[in-house]
C-alpha cells in the first residue's frame, strides 16, 4: 500500500509512500516513494510500478487492464467515481516524475485522496508477476506478489491461505514462521475451534457469543470500535414508498432501540445518523438524536397518506451474517412485527447473496431490504457517496443533486469546519428523506486465545492489521470473512 492505516485506527501513515503533498486546490497530489524496496519476486518497486498498477485499475484498455484480463476492478469505480474517460472519474492522469515520485492529477478537488488510496483494495503488485500470469494473476493459479511482510505460499479456495515471511521486506520482519488464514463460514464453528485451540484468533463472532467467550479462561474478547452502519433501504419506485408520509411512518414504526438491545448484546448503538459515532463531528446539531418511535403517530401518517387500512410490502433480508446484521432473519422478523402494528403487512424474502446484491439494482428492485456498510477509510464522504452518490440510486430511485453538490464541496476542503458545515446539511437532508433508515452501528466481536498478544483488528473491516502471537509458536492461525459489500450501482 502506498498509504497505510496505523494499527487499530483509521489514521493514515506512510507505507510505500513516505510522504504526499497536494497543490493549492487538491487537484494534484505528489507522492514520494520509499527507496530501495523490492517486490518479493526480486523486481524493483518504483514510480513506474505504481503507475502500472493504477492504470491497470483505472484504464480498462490498459495493458493488463480490465478488458485484457476480464476483470471488473469495481473497487476503483466505487472509491474513485469511475474509470478513465467516464464522466464521474476522479482521476484525470497519473505519471511518474523520476524513479521515486508519482503525480496524480484529478478532475476535481479531493482532500481525502490519501485516505482513499489506503483502502485494502489498492495493494501494489509486481508488474512482472501480473504480466507473466495474465488473467490468472491474483487467483490460486497465480498467487499475488507484493512488498509486504508475508509471501502467499498457497491458496485453497474457500478453505485456507498459507503465508510465510518475506525475508526481503523493507519494514519490520514477521516474528513467526507461518500464518494460516482459514475460512470457516459459521460463527459457532469458529468459536468452537477457538475454544479447542485449533485456531489462535478469529473475527466476526455473533454478539450473543460474547458471554461464552468471557466465560472461557483461555479466551480474550476483542471488541472492535464501530465503523459501520446497518440500515433498511426503501425503494421510491414502489407506489407506496414514493410517498413521503409513508416513509416517515415506517421510520416511526420501527422500535430500533428494542431491536438493537435484543440482537446486539450491548455491542451496538442506534441513532439518526448514517455515519458511525467516530464521525459524529460531521452530524447536524439540528437533527434529533434518533428517529422518533411512535406507532400511533405512524398509523395517523399512513391515514393522511391515503392508506388507513395499510398495504403489503416485501422486506428482503440478507442470507449472510455481517457484523452490522449478525442474525438477519430474526432482525427482519422484528421489523416486520413493528410494521404490522401500524397496518403494513410484510412478505419476508431472501435469496443467494450474490443474486441478492445483483437483484436489488434490477427493475423494479426490492421494496425494502437490509444492507450495511463498513467504511474503508475515515471520511464521511465514503459513507455518503456509496449510498447517496451520483451513481448510487439504482436500488432506491432516490437522487438528490443538492446532496451531490454538498459532497463535492466537503471533499474539496481540507478544513474540518468547512467539511462539517457541508456534511451537516447532508445529514439533515437524508434524515428528512427517510430513504435509508439507520438501524445500528455495531461493535464487531472478535476473540483470541489468551497467549495472543498485540493483535489489534482494524475498525475498517474484520481483517487483522498485524499480529504478534507471543507464545513462541511457529504458526499463527486465524479465521474470518474478508469481504466488503458491493454498493448499489456497481457492476459485478
Amino acid at each position: 500500500m502506498l498509504v497505510r492505516f496505523r494499527k487499530g485506527t483509521t489514521t493514515i501513515a506512510p507505507g510505500l509512500a513516505t510522504s504526499w503533498k497536494p497543490n493549492k486546490d487538491a487537484t494534484e497530489w505528489t507522492f514520494t516513494l520509499r527507496p530501495n524496496v523490492k517486490f518479493s519476486d526480486g523486481t524493483p518497486f518504483n514510480a513506474d510500478a505504481v503507475v502500472f498498477n493504477v492504470n491497470r485499475w483505472w484504464d480498462q484498455a490498459a495493458d493488463a487492464g480490465a478488458k485484457e484480463q476480464t476483470k471488473t476492478f469495481t473497487s476503483w469505480q466505487f472509491i474513485f467515481g469511475g474509470f478513465k474517460a467516464e464522466k464521474n472519474s476522479l482521476l484525470k492522469n497519473v505519471r511518474a516524475d523520476g524513479p521515486n515520485k508519482v503525480v496524480f492529477t484529478l478532475n476535481r478537488s479531493f482532500a481525502p485522496f490519501p485516505e482513499a488510496l489506503a483502502t485494502p483494495f489498492f495493494g501494489i503488485a509486481s508488474p512482472a508477476a501480473v504480466k507473466k500470469a495474465g488473467a490468472k494473476y491474483g487467483t490460486p493459479a497465480a498467487l499475488p506478489v507484493g512488498t509486504g511482510p508475508f509471501i502467499m505460499q498457497s491458496w485453497k479456495t474457500g478453505d485456507r491461505i498459507s503465508l510465510v515471511p518475506n525475508q526481503g521486506h523493507w519494514g519490520k520482519k514477521a516474528a513467526y514462521d507461518q500464518l494460516l488464514l482459514r475460512f470457516l463460514k459459521d460463527p459457532s464453528a469458529r468459536l468452537n475451534e477457538l475454544k479447542a485451540g485449533t485456531i489462535d484468533f478469529t473475527t466476526d463472532l455473533n454478539p450473543e457469543q460474547l458471554s461464552a467467550v468471557r466465560a472461557d479462561k483461555n479466551l480474550t474478547p476483542v471488541i472492535i470500535p464501530s465503523f459501520n452502519v446497518g440500515f433498511l433501504s426503501l425503494n421510491l419506485g414502489n407506489q407506496y414508498l414514493k410517498n413521503d408520509k409513508v416513509r416517515q411512518a415506517i421510520s416511526m414504526a420501527i422500535n430500533k432501540k428494542a431491536i438493537v438491545d435484543a440482537f446486539w448484546n450491548g455491542l451496538g448503538v442506534t441513532d439518526a445518523s448514517f455515519l458511525p459515532p467516530s464521525l459524529s463531528w460531521a452530524n447536524s446539531k439540528s437533527v434529533p438524536a434518533d428517529y422518533k418511535y411512535d406507532p400511533a403517530a405512524a398509523r395517523k401518517l399512513l391515514a393522511e397518506a391515503g392508506y388507513p387500512n395499510g398495504f403489503t410490502l416485501d422486506l428482503w433480508y440478507m442470507p449472510v451474517s455481517r457484523p452490522y446484521f449478525p442474525t438477519p432473519k430474526p432482525i427482519a422478523e422484528a421489523m416486520a412485527a413493528d410494521l404490522g402494528v401500524i397496518g403494513i403487512k410484510t412478505n419476508l424474502k431472501t435469496e443467494d447473496w450474490a443474486k441478492y446484491l445483483e437483484d436489488r439494482n434490477k427493475k423494479p428492485g426490492f421494496d425494502m431490504y437490509m444492507i450495511g456498510w463498513t467504511g474503508p477509510y475515515a471520511s464521511p464522504y465514503n459513507f455518503y457517496n456509496v449510498y447517496y452518490g451520483e451513481e448510487s440510486s439504482a436500488d432506491s430511485n432516490y437522487g438528490n443533486p443538492r446532496i451531490h453538490q454538498l459532497m463535492r464541496t466537503a471533499a474539496a476542503s481540507s478544513n474540518r469546519a468547512a467539511q462539517a458545515r457541508a456534511y451537516a446539511q447532508i445529514h439533515q437532508i437524508t434524515y428528512d428523506a427517510n430513504v435509508r433508515l439507520p438501524i445500528v452501528h455495531s461493535r464487531p466481536l472478535a476473540a483470541a486465545r489468551t497467549y495472543v498478544k498485540g493483535w489489534v483488528p482494524s475498525p475498517r473491516s474484520s481483517r487483522p492489521s498485524r499480529t504478534s502471537p507471543s507464545r513462541g509458536r511457529s504458526e499463527a492461525r486465524m479465521t474470518g470473512t474478508l469481504s466488503a459489500e458491493r454498493p448499489p450501482g456497481a457492476n459485478r
